[in-house]
């Protein structure tokens, strides 16, 4: 499906010339920037932005005019993040060839010398944690030999190389490094069953801060150290802010709540560099609201909404007069903002200027809310075409996770739909986030045949609504969304006109030998295990009931992928090729997991278009 011409210009000084080649594309050519952080001085925003085609670092001046100018790391891979040292002296970047699951982190100055990878390997990974304030100790882990399952978290000395071991465990990660570098702590524990671990590094002492599992979990120190502040939902249905004093550490009960809304999830949250306010970021139904904690005092305040839906990244800057804030919306896609406090006109610091959306206008999603089968509710986000009315062809995408929630954020596929008459429903069935430990908790194990049957029951509401046409229904998702795109079309083959299955599982045996050690680890608890559960797990992976396919499929995968391998792609196109059906199958080069480079963005949004309009535009397509 890709010729060889296109993969010839995969260079990315060529990506706005091809992009803007594709009937309809064109807007795709606009930047994106994530991962915002200032230096020390305020002086310099580093980000990362696609602007040459591929994730990469860029430094723009604030002080003074000028352009962004890209930070060299050394090699070509796909940047995920960057971090900058409370001394400014050092930048640390995540980065993976073509986006996989094995990341090195890059240390590098602000002026592109002493470039060196200080953590990773290539069959192994690492991870960016917090650095300690006042210097260049930077919290990191990276998966160990023995056991594989497992990451190691350490402090390291970014001038000298030197290590400190801190923790280990499934998925270890370095929430916080105290000011005096004595203590750390440390999140380990598998997806749902997350620990934090109080490490005292001069005497060797290690205590759990939570005396429970939490889905979430993170902490800071305060500027004096004399005080932790907690992030997390253990013994409790939503996340909310607490502070625990440092010398109760390993104490629970003697955590003191400091931010909590009732039936709403505590997102994250910034604390000011001299410890005065905490500014929180609360999740809304999916849009993103701002609150401003007095420590001391324990008032709270709203501030203004910031201009987008969703706030994906918040940050102090050194002096506490401002937030970072990463951020985007249905109608735009990430980008960074400087965010005054006290609050004034928010300030956009990248991409400058922003993108001209004329005359492809994005259109924004409205909110429905239904029950499942057996009474739980459900909700999601419906796009419809401007101008329409009644019943219309309509996609319904899955998101991945299943640990996500769909927001309304930027998608350019469903833009892409909307301007050809298809409306797009993007739900969130039990699993996702957002909507408490209990409504995550949903799909855990054998109930997760609930979860696919949410899928069948979102359909039913939308016909009976009189909003979509129940004759040219699609259905299409990445990754885990994937995995339920197919496992609904094999178990509901009548509801389905359409599907298109995007770095999806399709057999949780070949997953849990395949994928990462380090990442099946970490699934265990979600989805179960392959020995003790392996009956379980076959009946929910489709690939054994794929007979029973009836609609048309598009099969999408990274070649990189360690994730989700290939392997898993190419069991499905062959299952289905044996029984005489005939899938299309697009194999993306350099990509893994997601597809981040801007050329093969692009060519899957007009192969996934044209499919999708093929089938649910043409009454004539009707075959496997």
């Amino acid at each position: 499906m890709v010729s060889s011409a296109e993969r010839g210009v995969f260079g990315r000084h060529r990506r706005a010339r091809f992009i803007s080649a594709l009937p309809g594309l064109s807007w795709l050519a606009a930047e994106t920037c994530i991962s915002p952080v200032l230096s020390s001085d305020g002086d310099t925003l580093a980000v990362v932005s696609d602007r040459d085609g591929t994730p990469q670092v860029w430094l723009s001046p604030l002080a003074r005019p000028g352009d962004p100018v890209r930070l060299d790391i050394g090699c070509d891979d796909y940047v995920r993040a960057v971090t900058w040292s409370p001394d400014g002296e050092w930048l640390c970047v995540l980065a993976a060839p073509g986006g996989c699951e094995r990341m090195r982190i890059h240390a590098l100055r602000p002026d592109g010398t002493d470039a060196r990878i200080i953590a990773g390997t290539p069959t192994g990974m690492a991870w960016i944690g917090r650095w300690q304030p006042g210097g260049h100790i930077m919290g990191l882990s990276e998966s160990s030999v023995t056991p594989p399952t497992n990451l190691i978290a350490y402090a390291m000395d970014v001038c000298s190389g030197h290590r400190r071991q801190l923790a280990s465990g499934p998925a270890a990660a370095v929430c916080a490094i105290s000011h005096g570098g004595r203590y750390a702590i440390v999140r380990v524990g598998s997806r749902g069953a997350r620990r934090l671990l109080f490490v005292d590094t001069r005497i060797g002492r290690t205590v759990e801060l939570l005396g429970a599992d939490a889905t979430v979990a993170d902490a800071r120190f305060a500027p004096d150290d004399q005080m932790i502040y907690l992030h997390t939902d253990a013994n409790r249905e939503f996340a909310a802010l607490f502070v625990l004093p440092r010398v109760a550490a390993g104490y629970p009960e003697s955590a003191e709540v400091i931010a909590a809304r009732e039936g709403v999830e505590l997102e994250r949250f910034a604390l000011d560099p001299v410890g005065r306010t905490v500014v929180t970021v609360w999740n809304v139904e999916g849009y993103s609201e701002l609150e401003l904690v007095d420590v001391a005092g324990r008032w709270r305040r709203a501030l203004p909404a910031p201009p987008a839906e969703v706030v994906t990244g918040c940050g102090f800057a050194q002096d506490g007069k401002s937030l970072v804030l990463a951020v985007e919306s249905s109608a735009e896609p990430p980008h960074v903002l400087r965010y005054p406090i006290p609050p004034a006109e928010p300030v956009r610091l990248a991409p400058v200027p922003p993108p001209p959306w004329s005359p492809d206008t994005p259109v924004r999603p409205e909110l429905h809310r239904w029950r499942a089968r057996d009474g739980v509710a459900l909700s999601g986000w419906l796009y419809r075409p401007v101008g329409a009315l009644g019943a219309v062809p309509t996609l319904v995408w899955l998101h991945g996770g299943p640990e996500t929630q769909e927001r309304p954020t930027f998608n350019a596929l469903y833009q892409n739909l909307l301007g050809y008459g298809i409306a797009v429903f993007a739900p969130n069935v039990r699993g996702s986030s957002g909507f408490g430990r209990g409504f995550m908790d949903a799909d855990v194990h054998d109930r997760r045949f609930a979860a696919i049957d949410d899928v069948a029951d979102l359909v039913r509401y939308l016909t009976d609504a009189g909003l979509a046409d129940p004759a040219v229904l699609g259905c299409a998702g990445r990754s885990y969304g994937g995995y339920l795109t197919l496992a609904a079309m094999v178990t509901y083959p009548a509801l389905f006109r359409v599907g298109v299955v995007i770095s999806g599982i399709t057999d949780f045996e070949l997953f849990f030998a395949h994928t990462e050690p380090w990442i099946a680890a970490a699934a265990v608890s979600r989805y179960g295990d392959p020995a003790r559960d392996a009956k379980l797990l076959r009946d929910l992976s489709p690939i054994h009931r794929i007979g029973q396919l009836s609609a048309p499929l598009l099969v999408v995968h990274g070649s990189l992928d360690t994730n989700v391998p290939p392997g898993e792609a190419e069991q499905l196109v062959a299952a289905l090729r044996n029984r005489g059906a005939s899938p299309e199958y697009l194999l993306l080069p350099d990509e893994g997991h997601e597809i981040l480079s801007s050329i093969n963005r692009a060519i899957f949004l007009r192969e996934v278009v044209q499919w999708l309009i093929r089938h649910l535009l043409d009454v004539d397509e009707r075959s496997a």
